[in-house]
C-alpha cells in the first residue's frame, strides 16, 4: 500500500461507509486515468466494500487495489469475453453479491467494455448503479476551451477512428463536415498518422492532451494543418496517450450561406483539375474567400470523391 492514501480510506469510510448500498447490484466505478489522487472517496469505500471486482486486466487493476491497500476477489472481463463474462456477473448478481466493474482507466463504457455487462445487467431486471469519476473525454473538454454559445456548445464523441481502408476514408470526411467540436482518442504508435491526416482540415483549431493528469501531462492547442509538426519538434510529443479536441468550425466556416457565389465559381473551376486541397486553397488565395469554407464546399459539391 501507498501509506499517503492510508487516511484515504478513512476519510472515505466516514464520508462514504453512512450511504446505502444495495445488494444484487453492479456498481460501475471510475478510476483513474493517470494521477492516482483522482479515486473518489466513494470508489475507495465501495471497491472495498463488494463482493468481487470485474476488470478489464486483472494484472492492472489488483496493482490499483494494492497502491489503495485493497484487496478483493477480480473476474476478467474484457472486450474479448465482455458477453460470456457478463452472464457470470448475472448470476452472482442474482445470488444477491455486490459487484463493481473497472476498466484500466477512466469511466467504463467509453471507448472502454462495459457496455454490453451494463445492457445484461439491465436485461436480467437487476440493476448497475453508476460510481462517477475520471474521464479522459472530460478532462480535456474542462479546458479546451470551446465556444459555450447555443450553436456551439453541442460536442460529438468520435473516439477511435477505424485505422484502414474506406472505413477511415468515411470517417475523416464526416469528421471534416461536422460543425460542431469532436473528441478524439489515439494511441502513440498511430498519433502521427492521426496528425498527418488533419492536416486536410487546415485552420480549424484541435487541442491535444497527453498523458493527462500524469507527470508529464501536456495540452496544447493548435491550428490541424500544425499538429504533425508539433509532433515531431519534440520526441516526448508523440509519447503517451492521447485525447484530442476538434473545435468548432469557424463561423465563417460553418456558415449557412458558405463561400460567395464567385467563390464557388472559382472552385469548381479549379476542382476539374486539382485535387480539393489545393483547390480551396488556390480558390481562396484568388478570391478572398475563406479557404475552410471552401474547403467544405468542395466536400458538397463532390462528397464521394472525397
Amino acid at each position: 500500500m501507498n501509506p499517503s492514501f492510508q487516511p484515504a480510506l478513512g476519510a472515505a469510510q466516514a464520508a462514504a461507509g453512512p450511504q446505502h448500498y444495495p445488494a444484487g447490484a453492479l456498481y460501475v466505478v471510475a478510476t483513474p486515468i493517470g494521477n492516482l489522487a483522482d479515486i473518489t472517496l466513494r470508489a475507495l469505500h465501495l471497491l472495498g466494500l463488494v463482493d468481487a471486482i470485474a476488470c478489464e486486466d486483472t494484472r492492472h487493476t489488483a496493482s490499483l487495489l494494492q497502491a489503495y491497500g485493497l484487496h478483493r476477489p477480480l473476474l476478467a472481463l474484457h472486450q474479448h469475453n465482455e458477453a460470456e463474462a457478463a452472464i457470470g456477473v448475472v448470476e452472482r448478481l442474482r445470488r444477491g453479491e455486490r459487484i463493481a466493474y473497472v476498466s484500466d482507466a477512466g469511466t467504463p463504457g467509453i471507448s472502454d467494455p462495459g457496455a454490453r455487462l451494463c445492457a445484461a445487467v439491465q436485461a436480467a431486471g437487476l440493476r448497475a448503479i453508476p460510481l462517477p469519476g475520471a474521464s479522459s473525454v472530460t478532462t480535456l473538454l474542462s479546458v479546451a476551451g470551446l465556444a459555450a454559445t447555443e450553436t456551439d456548445a453541442a460536442f460529438e464523441f468520435t473516439g477511435f477512428l477505424p485505422t484502414k481502408g474506406s472505413a477511415r476514408a468515411r470517417a475523416l470526411r464526416r469528421l471534416a463536415q461536422q460543425p460542431h467540436a469532436c473528441v478524439l482518442l489515439e494511441a502513440p504508435h498511430r498519433i502521427q498518422t492521426l496528425a498527418k491526416d488533419l492536416i486536410e482540415l487546415g485552420e480549424r483549431k484541435v487541442t491535444l492532451g497527453r498523458e493527462l493528469t500524469k507527470q508529464f501531462e501536456q495540452l496544447v492547442t493548435l491550428r490541424c494543418d500544425e499538429l504533425a509538426d508539433w509532433l515531431v519538434a519534440d520526441p516526448m510529443h508523440g509519447k503517451g496517450e492521447f485525447a484530442l479536441a476538434l473545435h468548432p468550425l469557424a463561423r465563417a466556416a460553418a456558415s449557412e450561406d458558405g463561400p460567395d457565389a464567385e467563390a464557388l465559381r472559382v472552385l469548381k473551376l479549379l476542382l476539374a483539375e486539382l485535387p480539393l486541397k489545393g483547390a480551396a486553397r488556390l480558390a481562396a488565395e484568388i478570391t478572398g474567400g475563406s479557404k475552410n469554407a471552401l474547403y467544405q464546399a468542395g466536400l458538397a459539391l463532390k462528397p464521394d470523391k472525397y
